[in-house]
């Protein structure tokens, strides 16, 4: 039975590569050709009838897929008179992925602010000053963050969480690093290590309800970035 369940699941096709989709039928109902640019994500979100986040992951799909080119400031156009072909399978959406690291990374923030040690405290505040160090780096900057999410998994004791939390980071595929090309900045690296120091102060503090707190609010706050107009 977990066998078939489990095939099923996977023949379900993602929410992105429905309004992908979607998009693709509109771009033939409209006679759209190379270079046309598409209504704006706000006016196409609305014709859609579906979220502007899960209207940006479709985009982004279709980016990938050579169909679309996003161009910052100016919209969406089409690159090609391709409507017909295949989205490339690229994974959960990132706000898939940043909504199921609301629900579990928030309870592992609490769980390490009652039990961390001061060597697991050290191996978070390390991750934190290599973030600093390497605020311009954006590769050096993407794997201090990652360390320091991990960092705080791994001072929970539990190996279930901390491999639960790697398979999560793993999933930042494509369709993530699309999105932060388009929406990452230097104000962005700031505020995330805004958010880390105050994640390690609860921890530090040994306040599960603060950690808790400032790890959700962390997440949400990356959301809003990446999903606003």
């Amino acid at each position: 039975m977990l066998k078939r369940t489990n095939l099923i699941a996977e023949q379900e096709p993602r929410l992105y590569r429905i309004v992908a989709n979607r998009i693709q039928a509109l771009i033939v109902e409209e006679g759209l050709s190379a270079g046309a640019r598409l209504p704006s994500e706000r006016e196409l979100a609305a014709r859609l009838q579906v979220s502007r986040a899960s209207l940006r992951e479709a985009v982004l799909a279709l980016e990938l897929g050579g169909i679309l080119e996003v161009r910052g400031g100016s919209g969406v156009y089409l690159c090609a008179e391709r409507p017909g072909e295949s989205i490339p399978e690229v994974g959960p959406g990132p706000f898939e992925v940043l909504s199921a690291r609301r629900l579990i990374e928030t309870e592992i923030a609490a769980i390490a602010a009652r039990v961390a040690t001061d060597s697991a405290i050290d191996a978070i505040l390390t991750a934190v000053l290599e973030m600093e160090k390497h605020h311009h780096n954006p590769a050096s900057n993407e794997h201090a963050d990652r360390e320091f999410h991990l960092a705080i998994a791994r001072a929970t004791g539990n190996s279930a969480l901390v491999g639960t939390l790697e398979y999560l980071w793993n999933q930042r595929g494509s369709l993530w690093h699309r999105l932060k090309e388009h929406f990452q900045t230097e104000e962005l690296r700031q505020q995330t290590l805004g958010d880390h120091r105050q994640i390690l102060a609860a921890i530090v503090a040994h306040d599960p309800a603060e950690a808790r707190r400032a790890m959700r609010a962390h997440l949400e706050r990356v959301t809003r970035t990446f999903s606003r107009g």
